[in-house]
């Protein structure tokens, strides 16, 4: 079966339009479509749902956004990543689902514990955890209450309406973060729980490790949506094709991409992953599936009371309300506080990260780093969030990365993140290193050594 005989198919349109929140395309509650999972991308096209068959008709993935009329969207994702060897996961998808295994259950077992039931998909790399709250609800006002929403982020949404004329309103705006805190405190659960049960690295994001059996591979747990502003990001849609590998992987060669096996986003619906896995590479699986197999969105609301009340009286939380007790330096002190750092006596990956931000910082190990020295030498977090977005704001050929994202955001959510696990004990600082500096082909010069065994000993029993 071709992609367009089986994107033809009455009941994958229907699953697809289930997901995107309506009885049909033009009455979808998500406010844009897209073929893409990234607006960086060249092919980044948006468009109202009710353009669906422009996505159809020429043979797309396709992408929801998470900003919706009627419900706050969650989202878990699990991804296998390889730095060194891109076409792995598509090449070995059998290890690479097995690998996943024990962080998938201990997603499955920490949602359970609140008898949270998310819509279950895979795809070409990992595993999706979605569900919804109801924007008229009282927990959305509650995760509102919860969210901090800055003044810059408040003007950038002012400027960026969905296709529809629409705008992200302040309220929405503060929920989004409000619930990207709580999914941040579910992720640093999930973590603690698989960690021990997987054969690779676990961790909040894609972060370079050090090489394990096939290279630099890791499993992410990746919530990096809460880090930019809703109205940017998306989420794919099940029964959708997966045209991923083919638009992304520039390090692999054509004989490779050919091997490839096509692909579908198919839900894992009385089914385990090896049936889905099979489904997943197969359209005419695919399609049957799509004959039995939900794709809406669970209404989670209620369930989702509990796993907040537990967030608000956990440890991150106290850490949150600590983060966020400071602010920026503002843009006009800059020259006088960022600027005037005395690099020379930071350690030599510090000054190295500074004066050649761009792409290290484009990396979640450029944040690490900086929060893990800088905590050290004692700089509140929210200072060092500061300081990475001084380097963002200014010219050191971004391109259009902040065209689309919303630099003071960025910086915010990975280094809080980062930051959370040194004060709550969670980074063990096992790996500590400067690998990844030398990696990226950044030449260090003139500060002190950076002395691991030092910074170690400062870095325990940080406390707030």
């Amino acid at each position: 079966m071709e992609i367009s005989e089986y994107y033809q198919k009455h009941t994958v349109r229907e699953r697809i339009v289930d997901f995107l929140g309506g009885k049909s395309a033009e009455s979808a509650t998500c406010l844009f479509i897209t073929d893409s999972d990234s607006p960086e991308n060249t092919d980044f096209t948006i468009r109202p749902p009710g353009d669906l068959g422009f996505f159809l008709k020429n043979e797309l993935d396709l992408s929801r956004s998470l900003w919706d009329r009627k419900y706050l969207l969650a989202h878990l994702d699990i991804e296998y990543v390889n730095f060194d060897y891109e076409a792995e996961p598509y090449l070995d998808a059998p290890r690479t689902f097995r690998l996943q295994e024990p962080t998938v259950k201990a997603v499955e077992r920490v949602l359970q514990e609140y008898r949270i039931s998310p819509r279950h998909f895979i795809s070409g790399r990992g595993h999706h955890f979605v569900w919804q709250i109801r924007r008229d609800s009282d927990l959305y006002y509650r995760l509102a209450r919860l969210g901090r929403l800055s003044e810059g982020l408040k003007e950038y949404y002012q400027d960026r309406p969905a296709p529809t004329g629409e705008y992200v309103e302040e309220e929405l705006g503060r929920a989004f973060v409000g619930l990207g805190m709580v999914m941040e405190f579910v992720a640093h659960h999930v973590r603690a729980t698989a960690r021990s049960d997987t054969l690779i690295p676990v961790e909040l994001s894609a972060l370079a490790v050090p090489p394990q059996e096939r290279g630099r591979e890791m499993i992410s747990i990746d919530i990096s949506e809460y880090g930019d502003p809703l109205c940017t990001r998306v989420c794919r849609v099940p029964f959708s094709v997966y045209l991923k590998p083919w638009r992304r992987l520039q390090s692999v060669s054509e004989a490779v991409r050919a091997e490839i096996p096509r692909m579908v986003l198919v839900p894992l619906h009385e089914m385990d992953t090896q049936e889905g896995f099979n489904a997943m590479r197969d359209l005419k699986s695919a399609e049957e599936l799509a004959t039995r197999a939900s794709s809406t969105i669970p209404d989670e609301t209620e369930r989702m009371e509990r796993l907040v009340d537990s967030y608000e009286h956990s440890s991150l939380a106290s850490f949150h309300q600590w983060f966020y007790s400071e602010n920026h330096e503002q843009v006009s002190q800059w020259p006088s506080t960022y600027d005037a750092m005395p690099l020379r006596e930071y350690p030599e990956c510090v000054e190295a990260v500074l004066e050649n931000p761009n792409d290290i910082l484009k990396q979640s190990v450029g944040y690490r780093l900086l929060v893990r020295a800088l905590t050290a030498f004692n700089w509140h977090p929210r200072q060092i969030a500061g300081l990475i977005r001084s380097k963002f704001e200014r010219d050191f050929d971004w391109g259009n990365e902040w065209i689309f994202y919303h630099a003071a955001t960025r910086a915010d959510f990975y280094t809080r993140i980062f930051s959370a696990q040194v004060y709550l004990g969670i980074d063990t600082l096992e790996d500590l290193s400067c690998e990844a500096i030398h990696a990226a082909g950044v030449q260090t010069h003139g500060g002190p050594p950076c002395e691991l065994e030092e910074l170690k000993s400062k870095l325990t029993g940080v406390h707030l």
